[in-house]
């Protein structure tokens, strides 16, 4: 009755384990299909478009939406401040999350906890609700069309600062003691034991924020009104016409996919990197 019961058992997950796969199969299926409809559309010629989108898996194709976005002697320059935009937003967050994760993790100070409520508020305040007051600060300080202007508004990453100080906490206070114990300073300690041990979180952190850089659209609509100061995402729609859904449909998908590519470059390269640090912080 034993042998009978455990193949029953085996039986059964064999066939919960394969009624998962197929589930996530069709997710994957249902994710896939609109990124390859539009990277289909987007090899379309703009003519047949305007009469019949259901033409995708039939010629002629063509590559004239790609080459009227690099005939825009703009595009360059766009992806160039995207990339400084998005680098330096991910950087300046890792190091600010960082160093008050360390602070609200080991530091010992008045009015630590009130500090910390504050800055776990932040996480409720959309952006909209600031960003008057923030455009007249920056116009104020003259730092408009500029990558000061675009970088330091998304310095201040609250769910950065909770995620850090989190895995701060998690890491055994004796690690700190051996430290002090061998005359290491407090920044050494940080710096030289604590911090390689968060790499995991680091990684999560910076793959968000670099994400949320490169797609941000709000902030750089506004603060950059010269062309040379656009990034990839306002620059790429300064160029579409008031009739782009129907008369310019294949350019604007071709537009869709070259915004998109060099985040799938980022996700090859990176790729074993990005499973470990999202699956450190599933753990977590």
């Amino acid at each position: 009755m034993t042998a009978i019961a455990q193949s029953r058992g085996m039986v059964g997950r064999s066939l919960g384990d394969r009624l998962i796969l197929w589930a996530v199969i069709l997710l994957a299926v249902i994710w896939v299909v609109p990124v390859a409809w539009i990277t289909g559309l987007s090899f379309k010629p703009n003519s047949e478009l305007m009469t019949d989108t259901g033409t995708l898996f039939r010629a002629p194709y063509t590559l004239k939406n790609y080459t009227d976005i690099l005939a825009n002697s703009g595009v360059f320059r766009w992806v160039l401040n995207s990339v400084v935009v998005a680098l330096g937003q991910t950087l300046g967050v890792l190091v600010l999350a960082s160093l008050a994760g360390y602070g609200f993790a080991r530091a010992q100070f008045p009015g630590r906890g009130l500090v910390f409520a504050l800055v776990l508020i932040g996480l409720a305040v959309p952006e909209q609700a600031v960003i008057i007051a923030r455009f007249q600060m920056f116009n104020d300080l003259k730092i408009h069309n500029s990558y000061l202007g675009l970088i330091l508004p998304h310095l201040s990453a609250p769910f950065g600062v909770f995620l850090m100080t989190q895995y701060f906490k998690a890491i055994p206070r004796e690690l700190d003691e051996a430290a002090l114990l061998d005359n290491a300073s407090r920044f050494k300690t940080f710096w030289r034991v604590l911090l390689p041990l968060t790499v995991p979180a680091q990684a999560t952190l910076g793959i968000f924020t670099f994400l949320s850089a490169w797609n941000d659209y709000l902030w750089p609509l506004i603060s950059a009104t010269k062309p040379e100061m656009f990034t990839l995402t306002v620059g790429l729609a300064s160029t579409q016409t008031n009739f782009a859904q129907s008369e310019g449909l294949g350019y604007l998908m071709a537009q869709s996919v070259f915004a998109g590519l060099p985040v799938l470059i980022v996700y090859l390269f990176f790729q074993k990197y990005i499973v470990t640090a999202v699956a450190g912080a599933a753990v977590r």
